[in-house]
């Protein structure tokens, strides 16, 4: 199953209502306000990455005082060295 993190730019005093929409976003497993050059960090996952890259693209990237967005979709995990 797909996942990605998605750092978030809002505007200036929309941290919250950004935060509060995105949770409710189908696919949004987790969503953070944090400090630092992001206001928000959301963790994602679909059934197939393109539903993955839709939700991004056209739910989360789409939203009202969303100014900027950084994905990173996450690798499949190896297996530890012994």
């Amino acid at each position: 199953m797909p996942v990605a993190f998605v750092l978030i730019n809002t505007e200036i005093g929309s941290e919250s209502a950004v935060l509060k929409t995105l949770k409710g976003v189908e696919g949004v497993l987790e969503a953070h306000a944090v400090y630092g050059v992001y206001d928000v960090v959301a963790k994602i996952t679909a059934d197939t990455m393109d539903k993955l890259k839709e939700v991004v693209t056209w739910r989360v990237r789409r939203l009202d005082k969303v100014r900027s967005t950084l994905t990173m979709i996450v690798v499949e995990e190896q297996p530890e060295a012994s």
